[in-house]
């Protein structure tokens, strides 16, 4: 008897075994590992390599290495979908002179709504655009409705770091041999559609594209023979001063309030404005000021976001204006960290970077690019002593 239960104890455990084993992994429901010929073989941003389907390295998935995730630290950028591929109608509809790939009626293509996360070293793949008229960059730009000489450094990007226009005619920077190179957003290399005559036949954009001039390639040092092939690079956002504003003395000593430390305009000097900020991240570099949100206080007029004043003892801030990105981020909450410690607040207001030594702004200039002003309370929760309240004090900060 004992042996009989011996026995089925023996064939429970090799039945769960099997059933284990039968059960795919995260990773293998993604298709990691599934047999490939083509690329086609493959869903999502996975790639066919040596006849399975793996992570696609110039994208930077992790998908298979990790279980999950998308590309870029983006926290789930995945293809949206796949195109059925169209032959061009004449040989001659799609312009491979820069090297592009031309659609076909045997393949389909990846889409994607979204784009990896954009830092400071965002790592992307450099492709070669023609952005003249006839070239295989199509119509003209979405931004500018013009087209560009090759002289030009100009840029489109993927859908998702074009952002619905939101890069428009912005300045961005991208790094590779040791060098880097400032270029406009032009246009979006278009990651949802293609294989039409719109898109000169060609695929949609991968999700991870900067699609740039000659005169980018150029200026990144890439000999005339590798433009055209994909040439790994990181880009950021370049913020850079839209002009100066020129100063106007407060009319009273009254009219610029210095309680909190800050300076009055002058007449005998100019101020730079801002259009942009750097680039938000995980741990954005910025600059704590101190700002008095009560009614009276150097905070001028109420909220832009909220309409009301706020006590000392309650956490908010206003953020310089590309932060405050058009209201995006009102009433939103950001963690701010320093001293080994960090702090939740609401933003309320916009620190304006463009515009200031006028009554609306208390006869105080335009706002710098990297600015937190925040109320006494975070700085007391930031453990900072009371005499150095009101110094330019380095944190950082994250959407919370």
């Amino acid at each position: 008897m004992a042996n009989s239960n011996n026995f089925l104890q023996f064939l429970v455990l090799i039945s769960a075994v099997l059933i284990l084993f039968a059960i795919p992994s995260e990773s293998q429901k993604n298709g990691c590992g599934q047999a490939c010929k083509t690329l086609n073989d493959c869903p999502g941003q996975l790639i066919c390599t040596s006849g399975k389907c793996t992570d696609d390295p110039d994208v930077g998935t992790h998908i298979c290495s990790s279980g999950g995730g998308g590309g870029g630290g983006s926290g789930g950028c995945k293809s949206s979908g796949r195109l059925p591929g169209r032959n061009p109608p004449s040989r001659d509809a799609c312009n491979t002179a820069t090297g592009a790939e031309c659609c076909t009626a045997s393949k389909t293509y990846a889409k994607y709504d979204c784009s990896p996360a954009v830092s400071s070293t965002t790592p992307a793949i450099l492709t070669l655009n023609d952005f003249t008229q006839g070239g295989d960059g199509g119509g003209a730009s979405s931004c500018e409705g013009k087209f560009y000489s090759n002289s030009e450094k100009v840029v489109a990007l993927s859908t998702g770091w074009f952002n619905g226009r939101s890069r428009c005619s912005k300045m961005i920077r991208i790094s590779a041999n040791g060098k880097s190179v400032v270029a406009r957003v032009v246009d979006e290399c278009d990651s949802r559609n293609g294989c039409d005559a719109e898109h000169g036949y060609q695929p949609p954009c991968r999700n991870n594209i900067v699609d740039a001039s000659v005169a980018v390639w150029n200026a990144l040092g890439v000999p005339k023979d590798r433009q055209g092939d994909d040439l790994s690079v990181t880009w950021e956002d370049n913020c850079k001063s839209s002009g100066q504003l020129r100063g106007r003395d407060p009319p009273t000593r009254d009219a610029c309030n210095t309680d909190t430390g800050a300076e009055c305009c002058s007449s005998s000097k100019s101020y730079p404005k801002f259009d942009c900020s750097p680039t938000v991240s995980s741990a954005t570099l910025a600059i704590l000021t101190l700002n008095d949100f009560t009614d009276g206080g150097d905070g001028g007029g109420r909220s832009s976001c909220e309409d009301k004043y706020y006590s000392n003892s309650e956490k908010v801030v206003a953020l310089s204006t590309g932060w405050f990105d058009s209201r995006s981020r009102c009433s939103k909450m950001i963690r701010i960290s320093a001293n080994g410690r960090s702090v939740v607040a609401r933003v309320v207001d916009e620190c304006d970077s463009r515009n200031g030594c006028d009554d609306e702004h208390g006869y105080q200039p335009p706002c710098r690019n990297n600015i937190v002003d925040a109320s006494v309370a975070v700085w007391n929760a930031l453990g900072v002593p009371k005499d150095r309240q009101g110094d330019d004090f380095s944190v950082t900060w994250a959407m919370a």
